[in-house]
């Protein structure tokens, strides 16, 4: 963990006066936006600038015609398909101090634990009963959680079967590493690997972030998926976490990163995440940036139209109204049924949240089948594919899908299929109704009849005992 050597040709790409500048300078221009909205149509990744202008929207009107854009531009490209996963925190040992964090180091009355092999099996098991098949496994920076240890903990989800459940893809948000340490976790077979610079703005980063710790090292973590490239992860995840800073500064931030790795790599980040701060163990700092729901509207909505081919995730920090309202604005992915506390899944769910335990508070704590109702009643497939990724359909490949547009071909089916396995195998019969009706109303949309009898085929088949089947 102290063999810290940046990628080749390592760079900070962070413009702090470019940035600044863009902010202040850049006011609401309603022409300008008519031709930022028409290259966004086009499925065209935008500029800094142009982000800027976005970011500068006040007037009612031009906020609702951003939401539409962003609408429509995530339904041009996935369709109306929702991917569900499920956090699993294997431990919350830690040697930073991130003054936000329920994790860091100086708390001594939080709970410190990590999940030995059998309770891992445990949760897996649990998370399989209820239907999951996507998992993101988040861990502490600490020594014990090396690239080997990280790497046995994604075989052993791997390898949990009960009943027609199992585990399809394991994401990984963890500490970031050398390129040596990248390639060990890669060989076990993850999907996407994610590290959240928290926030672009290296004043506001020192201040958070001690000097002391790993974590202090800005460059370290801005270089994390350069160095994961080089390792062969070609399927990244970046983040930040609003609240910290001036919002807009950090959305300018993550469109510099994805930028930066488009160009670099030639393969942009397969998600961007941003989620909001929220209360934690022993919480007691000042945080003047404080991010407004109608400011959270339109930062998710500016990043769907600025990288339209990245998925977009809202986590659970965020309360059922807020994701109600927003998840239409160009959100892709979420988690549900998520429980924060180590070994949290084997636990009843009604002994409420337990802060000493987690990392923050969780603001949608609904079952996985509620979500999944309520996703059908607002018109998405909940989906849990995971065929881009097993197909070999990621970095590159999966760009050259998902920036042209045509990835909405694989989502949607899939994501039919995925439901229908759902459906059959844990959903409760209210959830079932409605999620036939939605599949029978999917399937008359389908204009082409051989597509179309094919998908109705696999959804038959399925019903009568197959799984995984994908399209």
């Amino acid at each position: 963990m102290n063999n810290r050597i940046l990628s080749k040709d390592a760079e900070d790409f962070i413009d702090d006066k470019l940035l600044h500048s863009l902010i202040e300078n850049t006011k609401e221009d309603k022409g300008r936006l008519r031709e930022i909205f028409a290259k966004s149509k086009a499925k065209q990744a935008l500029n800094l600038e142009e982000v800027a202008s976005l970011l500068a929207i006040k007037s009612r009107d031009g906020l609702e015609e951003l939401y539409e854009t962003a609408r429509d531009l995530k339904r041009v490209i996935y369709g109306n398909r929702i991917v569900l996963f499920a956090p699993l925190y294997i431990g919350n040992n830690c040697i930073n101090n991130c003054s936000y964090c329920g994790f860091r180091s100086s708390l001594t009355n939080a709970v410190r634990k990590t999940l030995t092999k059998e309770e891992l099996i445990d949760e897996v098991a649990s998370l399989e009963r209820e239907g999951h098949k996507r998992l993101i496994l988040v861990y502490g920076e600490h020594p014990k959680y090396s690239p080997e240890f990280i790497a046995d903990t994604v075989r052993t989800c791997y390898s949990v079967k009960v009943g027609n459940g199992e585990i399809r893809r394991v994401n990984i948000n963890a500490a970031p590493m050398n390129v040596e340490g990248y390639k060990i976790v890669k060989a076990a077979g993850i999907g996407t690997f994610q590290v959240f610079q928290e926030t672009y703005h290296k004043e506001t980063y020192a201040k958070y972030h001690p000097a002391n710790t790993v974590k202090g090292d800005y460059m370290w973590r801005l270089d994390a998926m350069d160095r994961a490239f080089e390792g062969g992860i070609d399927d990244m995840g970046i983040g930040a976490l609003f609240g910290l800073y001036d919002w807009r500064y950090d959305v300018l931030g993550l469109v510099s990163h994805a930028i930066h790795l488009q160009k670099k790599l030639g393969v942009g980040p397969h998600t961007i995440s941003f989620p909001r701060i929220k209360p934690a163990l022993g919480l007691n700092i000042d945080l003047p940036y404080e991010v407004t729901d109608e400011q959270f509207k339109q930062l998710v909505a500016t990043l769907r139209i600025s990288v339209p081919y990245t998925g977009l995730i809202m986590t659970a920090r965020e309360s059922p109204k807020i994701r109600d309202e927003v998840i239409e604005f160009g959100v892709s992915q979420i988690d549900a049924g998520t429980r924060l506390e180590i070994g949290g899944y084997q636990e009843k769910r009604d002994r409420g949240q337990d802060l000493d335990r987690e990392q923050f508070e969780v603001g949608d704590q609904r079952e996985l089948d509620d979500a999944i109702r309520w996703l059908i009643e607002r018109g998405f497939i909940p989906s849990f594919c995971t065929s881009c990724y097993r197909l070999g359909r990621t970095g590159e490949h999966f760009m050259e899908y998902a920036i042209p547009g045509f990835i909405g071909n694989f989502c949607t089916p899939n994501a039919m299929l995925t439901l229908t396995e759902y459906l059959e195998d844990y959903s409760s019969e209210e959830t079932k109704k409605a999620g036939y009706e939605m599949l029978e109303n999917e399937l008359a949309k389908i204009k082409n009849s051989e597509r179309r009898a094919e998908i109705a085929g696999k959804i038959e088949q399925i019903k009568m005992g197959k799984r995984d089947l994908r399209y």
